[in-house]
């Protein structure tokens, strides 16, 4: 039955016409995919001898457009080196001077790893670059930015300082991440939307700074949360070779790649380096001469503290150098800090005060002079301050000042190829503006705070440092410097004074004054200035030394004392140990203080009220009235129900009302019923008379003599006079004055009554002229 089917198949005639035959075609590739692949192939055979241009690498178009816009066209040295490299997907460990161009060594392997992998916002982060400055990350950030102008990567900022709720809500949009280590950190703690399974590159950039003891916990903890399959880039000035850093990072055959660790110097070579000897006194002096004569200068001023700066930049804004001033350092806020960088580096002329904040990584433009004040912590932290010039083959100069403790700075200087050449300065040129910071910090009680806190962190600063070889607190002459600074009185600096009590060193004076006792007369005072570097012996001084210290209150430095002997008895050694231990010791923790608390049995919310006599009333919690409140109070549900709180304080409001009615009504009373019985105390005081017998008598002595207007009197009618009540007598007296009056003048003739008239109107008072005159008018109707 198939044989025969077979047959009639072959045997059937051709029809003609189209048939269609599917067969196995080629796959086309897009255009961008075939050119990602032929980039990739031309990786291995990059020859960095004849790279000129970065037209010369296998780079994408995207990446070269915006190289060329931003003015970048010839590769350095350390960028050839590790391009090559980086686009093979190695580790590496790069190294170069400052401003070698270390920025786009990095961010052009990122570009083009990226671009290759044809990444997209919904893949997630794919590359995280690590500084440890806020400034450097904005710089990186923004040179990113700028250079990948024409590619669709997402990339965000990630750094303190900034509103961390915006930053929460695009975590996961981010395709490269420039952070600080503090805040990735709490993203990798607290948001949900942070995720890095898919991360392909790690940078850390100033790589000695982010593995150094500040930052190693925090970056262990970011380690362990990142993916092992990853390809890892360190990039410093000063580059770590730790084996313990290198393990941390798991890197696999990193490549060492450092084009400048055979040259002659690790500086620039177009970078002028000098140093100056100085007392610590004259540092504000040279400063201020040292901008007074580069006011066309750009100059960047190091500090080793945050409030040196604050001090320095706010008294020189006060003396007015005639250029613009600015301060850079980590206790402002970060916007501030952001828009202070952005100034600095527009202006063609300008002192910026900073500290080490400012001195790694960041590109200054057209910088001029690097001073560094305070002497640096190590030579790594010199060749990073001072390579803030002399960038991308320029010219530039620093200057160093050291104090005569601080030399041996030098010797670390040498061992790193840093060459620096000492100078002098002209002590005529210098222009001291100390009497003018002096009357600045009289009129100003916050800039005198400013002052003191600045001159106590210099010392703290002194004392933290780690090369005790260099840096010597106890070499510092305090008091000039605080002079120096326009303080007429140093501070006290309480950590060295518990420093010099604990290992019982005292502190360098300038003056002991030693007083003798002469036999023949006590009371003469012989005061000996004696200079601690004079070298006198202690047999040649006087018998009783008295030390005055530096903070005497003396203004004019000499003791006057008058000396007698006195018979005193000293503790013995045995007696002072005994009280020492017998001394209770302080709680140190808080359990122990929380102990102490509870055994006096204190009751919270509560007060002592005392009454007139002086008696203690105790009063404590207020019951609760209302049912509503009582109700409330035996609940035992968690949490507090608002709105039945309201209610139930509505409630013991009335009464609160009611009680305070009380109280009021209570105190009136009782003011009646103490002015009630002062009142009756008086009456019963009062004598027969009707007065008081505490009162004066009054004053009669402007009353009229009575025997003049009346005649004599007998002794017996006077008596009876003086017994009678006073406000009788002075009724019987007016009538009779009147009486008398009205019959000396009916009887009076005519030319004895006007005399007569006159003798008695002086003598009467006002109603009683009135009272004559009305009669006369009578008399005369």
């Amino acid at each position: 039955m198939s044989s025969k089917n077979e047959d009639n198949i072959k045997n059937k005639p051709k029809v003609k016409g189209k048939v269609k035959v599917f067969k196995n075609k080629k796959k086309f590739l897009d255009p961008e995919s075939a050119l990602i692949e032929k980039l990739q192939e031309k990786y291995e055979d990059i020859d960095v001898g004849t790279v000129n241009t970065f037209a010369n690498l296998p780079l994408s178009s995207k990446t070269l457009k915006g190289l060329k816009e931003c003015g970048y066209t010839k590769p350095t040295e350390i960028q050839k080196e590790t391009i090559k490299l980086a686009l093979t997907g190695k580790d590496i460990l790069g190294a170069a001077q400052t401003g070698s161009g270390k920025t786009l060594a990095f961010l052009i392997p990122i570009l083009e790893r990226l671009y290759c992998k044809q990444w997209t916002r919904l893949d997630g982060l794919g590359a995280l670059v690590i500084t440890p400055l806020r400034e450097l990350a904005y710089q990186i950030f923004e040179e990113l930015r700028r250079i990948g102008e024409h590619h669709e990567f997402s990339a965000g900022l990630i750094i303190g300082g900034k509103d961390l709720k915006f930053e929460r809500n695009r975590m996961d949009q981010c395709n490269i991440m420039i952070c600080t280590p503090g805040r990735l950190l709490q993203h990798m703690d607290e948001n949900p939307l942070f995720n890095c399974v898919n991360m392909e590159i790690l940078v850390l950039d100033e790589a000695d700074k982010c593995l150094d003891m500040g930052f190693e916990q925090t970056m262990n903890a970011i380690i362990a949360n990142l993916p092992e399959k990853r390809q890892t880039m360190l990039f410093s000035a000063t580059q770590t070779k730790s084996v313990r850093d290198l393990a941390r990072l798991s890197l696999k055959e990193p490549q060492y790649v450092s084009v400048h660790e055979h040259s002659e110097y690790s500086t620039p070579t177009g970078l002028q380096q000098s140093y100056v000897v100085c007392e610590l006194k004259d540092k504000v002096s040279i400063i201020w001469s040292f901008i007074k004569n580069h006011l066309k200068q750009k100059i960047i001023i190091f500090f080793a503290s945050c409030k040196e700066v604050k001090y320095v930049y706010e008294v020189f804004c006060k003396l007015r150098p005639g250029v613009s001033l600015l301060a850079l350092y980590g206790t402002l806020h970060q916007l501030r800090r952001m828009d202070i960088y952005e100034n600095f580096c527009k202006k063609t002329s300008a002192v910026l005060f900073a500290t080490d904040i400012a001195a790694r990584g960041l590109h200054f433009p057209e910088v001029h002079w690097v001073v560094q004040a305070d002497c640096p912590e190590d030579s790594a932290t010199y060749i990073h301050r001072v390579g803030r010039t002399a960038r991308y083959n320029r010219g530039g100069e620093s200057l160093l000042l050291l104090m005569p403790s601080e030399l041996q700075m030098l010797e670390n200087l040498e061992e790193r190829k840093i060459p620096v050449e000492k100078i002098e300065i002209n002590p005529l040129k210098l222009n001291n503006p100390v009497r003018k910071m002096e009357a600045f910090l009289a009129k100003d009680p916050t800039l005198k705070d400013t002052a003191q806190r600045a001159f106590v962190s210099y010392a703290k600063s002194i004392f933290l440092m780690k090369d005790k070889k260099v840096f010597n607190v106890q070499a510092l002459d305090t008091d000039s410097f605080a002079h120096s600074l326009g303080l007429a009185i140093p501070p006290r600096i309480r950590f060295l004074q518990r420093l010099n009590a604990r290992t019982g060193n005292t502190p360098k004076t300038k003056k002991h004054i030693y007083i003798d006792d002469d036999e023949d007369n006590k009371e003469k005072e012989i005061a000996k200035a004696v200079s601690t570097d004079s070298g006198v012996s202690d047999e040649e001084k006087p018998h009783v030394p008295f030390h005055v210290p530096d903070d005497s209150d003396s203004d004019d430095g000499v003791l006057r004392v008058k000396r007698k002997d006195h018979d005193i008895e000293l503790p013995t050694d045995f007696e002072l140990e005994e009280n020492t231990k017998n001394r209770k010791k302080k709680p140190v923790t808080k359990a122990a203080v929380a102990k102490k608390l509870l055994k006096k049995k204190i009751v919270p919310n509560k007060k002592i009220v005392f009454d007139d006599d002086g008696e203690a009333v105790t009063v404590g919690f207020k019951d609760k009235q209302s049912e509503l409140a009582q109700q409330y109070e035996n609940e035992n549900e968690g949490g507090i129900d608002i709105e039945k709180a309201k209610l139930v304080l509505k409630e013991e409001d009335k009464f609160d009302k009611q009680l305070f009615k009380d109280k009021v009504k209570a105190k009136h009373k009782e003011e009646k019923r103490k002015l009630k019985a002062q009142r009756k105390q008086e009456e019963d005081e009062k004598d027969e008379f009707g007065e008081s017998s505490s009162d004066n008598e009054p004053d009669l002595s402007w009353l009229p003599d009575p025997d003049k207007i009346y005649g004599e009197k007998d002794e017996d009618e006077e008596e009876s006079f003086i017994k009678t009540n006073d406000s009788d007598h002075k009724a019987k007296k007016t009538k009779k004055r009147k009486f008398k009056a009205e019959k000396l003048i009916k009887e009076a003739p005519v030319k004895k009554k006007k005399q007569r008239l006159k003798e008695i109107s002086t003598s009467l008072n006002v109603n009683e002229a009135e009272e004559l005159a009305m009669m006369l008018l009578k008399s005369k109707q």
